[in-house]
């Protein structure tokens, strides 16, 4: 065994295989701690070279092994030095299991065993988790999902079209370069050299990059299986919950790709794992962060030096309580949170904590863009007031809160407002700070022209200078809503969804707008209106359609708030 020498005794492994029941190769790089050992070990399972060990919001490995952990870093199967054909979460649970195992009996482990990691590397160790190796004594799921389908890469029917195509194109180039094909690698790469223009391509389906027989299918997989069931389930834990017997620390970010999952997944583990034990100690960080990185600046918006939270510090207490026995995270709040506005971090005991408000749409049949005059209310309408009308156009669809790159962040959305084809309510000032923590629904009354249809529901806050800093967006697919009961153009029906959660307050003299919109390209893909398959549509089989929204006596739209303590209005 080669080690490589870090300084002050910290040594690495590079290199190490372990071999797996079916024959298969997976390598690691180790990470020893001063003196002699065994130590605790700390596990991390990921498909983008171990080298990089998520370093990218992750202090790196030596730092944990200075703080007297074991760390193995591992490509999982088919990615990096590891043997094996790679299909996104396929094979993760059983070779995750096996490489605890394997751990377990090496000369550096104690046998208690954590593992860490966020994105796909959070998913490992759910996967993992779920067929409870001896030896896994905690996890730290951060930025992932429980439930690929409904967190990962669908919301309520629509494929999140963005970060799906874009992380799709990430995956195969390794997939090219191992089978060596040439000619795919290359259209692979120079997708990947402007990979925020790729969901721009119709029919999407079709992509020249993805679309080479030879290549793996698993993209067009996740195109082609637009509802959930066993494919979805199959590669997750959605359906084994319960088959979960160990803490969890979880993170989730506000404007983060896969916050819906990050929430849910906490929440059917708080609910739903296998013991007391492990329901009563899952934890939650939900921070203003996007993807990558983690910190004060978020879009357009710098959040103030609190954003700036030592997660790696949180996570040193996390193994030290679990595979040290130390009290290092007795007195942590179950959930810490950090509420946008006030830009302070904020704590709960349970999830939801709040009592829910409403506020009516309200208008006279103008509310189309913010020149109109479309507001929320704390009093239901008391007549029969004209309906809001837009049309909706697959081809100039109504861009996403990030423009036409699908930015994550707290983007200005006031110069999107003075559209027509999406309508806008704003709300009175508040007169004294108003604090919205959790997941807004909405409920539309509306009838639209075309067969299919989508509606979005988006909400801003709106600063005294004008500013309309996005918080948080929902959409629904008519096929997905309405899945089990019939669906009609141009008859009334009630939309009833969620929005993705968040936390925020409203101080004095600010407003809440909220706007409805058919589409947000290309965070979501576009509704084509026909019974023609979205990732087949394209200009030659998009139609147009007419959305009407009602708000009157027995139709009354509205947008609930989960808020905490006494709103504002």
């Amino acid at each position: 065994m080669t080690l490589i020498d870090w300084g002050n005794g910290i040594r690495q492994e590079r290199g190490a295989t372990c071999r797996l029941s079916d024959g298969t190769a997976i390598v690691s790089d180790h990470y020893y701690p001063a003196g002699l050992g065994p130590w605790p070990t700390l596990l991390m399972r990921q498909p983008y070279g171990r080298d990089i060990a998520s370093t990218v919001v992750y202090a790196h490995p030596v730092w944990f092994a200075r703080h007297g952990y074991h760390v193995a870093i591992q490509d999982v199967r088919g990615r990096g030095g590891s043997t094996g054909e790679f299909y996104p979460f396929r094979h993760e649970a059983r070779d995750g299991a096996e490489a605890i195992a394997w751990l377990r009996r090496h000369p550096a482990s104690n046998g208690r065993i954590g593992m860490y990691g966020f994105s796909y590397q959070g998913a490992t160790q759910l996967l993992a988790a779920a067929e409870q190796p001896e030896g896994l004594q905690c996890i730290a799921p951060h930025m992932t999902a429980a439930d690929l389908y409904h967190g990962w890469f669908y919301h309520h029917g629509a494929l999140r079209l963005n970060s799906t195509i874009g992380w799709g194109i990430q995956m195969l180039r390794e997939d090219a370069r191992r089978k060596g094909l040439r000619s795919t690698s290359d259209r692979l790469e120079a997708a990947w050299a402007n990979i925020r223009a790729q969901a721009g391509h119709v029919p999407y389906g079709a992509h020249p990059a993805i679309v080479d027989p030879e290549l793996p299918s698993y993209v067009r997989d996740w195109f082609s299986h637009r509802d959930q069931g066993e494919y979805w389930s199959g590669l997750d834990i959605s359906d084994r919950v319960g088959c979960i017997q160990v803490p969890a620390l979880h993170i989730a970010g506000w404007f983060d790709t896969y916050l819906e999952g990050s929430i849910a997944g906490y929440l059917a583990l708080r609910s739903g794992a296998g013991t007391q034990f492990a329901r009563t100690n899952q934890y939650l960080i939900a921070g203003p962060w996007v993807h990558i990185p983690w910190g004060d600046r978020v879009g357009e918006v710098n959040l103030g030096d609190a954003a700036n939270l030592d997660t790696d510090a949180i996570l040193l207490r996390w193994f030290n309580h679990w595979l040290k026995d130390e009290p290092d995270f007795n007195d942590e709040p179950r959930i810490r949170y950090f509420s946008m506005g006030p830009n302070a971090w904020r704590s709960a005991a349970d999830w939801p904590e709040r009592s829910e408000f409403t506020l009516y749409l309200r208008g006279s049949g103008k509310t189309n863009s913010r020149k109109g005059d479309g507001v929320l209310m704390k009093e239901a309408p008391d007549g029969d007031e004209a309906r809001d009308v837009f049309v909706y156009d697959p081809e100039v669809p109504v861009l996403a809160p990030g423009g036409v790159q699908a930015l994550n962040g707290p983007y200005d959305q006031a110069a999107l407002e003075m559209e027509n084809n999406l309508l806008v309510y704003t709300s009175e000032p508040v007169v004294r700070e108003t604090e919205i923590f959790g997941q807004p629904r909405i409920r539309l009354y509306a009838a639209t022209s075309a067969g299919q249809a989508d509606f979005t529901a988006k909400i801003a806050r709106v600063t005294q200078s004008g500013r309309a800093d996005f918080l948080c967006i929902g959409i629904a697919r008519s096929s997905w809503l309405f899945r089990n009961a019939s669906y009609t153009a141009d008859q009334v029906h009630k939309w009833e969804f969620t929005l993705e959660p968040t936390a925020f307050g409203l101080a004095p003299g600010e407003r809440l707008r909220l706007e409805i919109a058919s589409s947000a390209y290309p965070l979501y893909d576009r509704n084509p209106s026909t019974g023609t398959p979205p990732q087949l549509a394209d200009n030659w089989n998009w139609i147009r359609s007419t959305q009407q929204l009602l708000h009157t006596v027995s139709h009354q739209s509205a947008l609930i708030l989960p808020v905490k303590g006494e709103p504002g209005w």
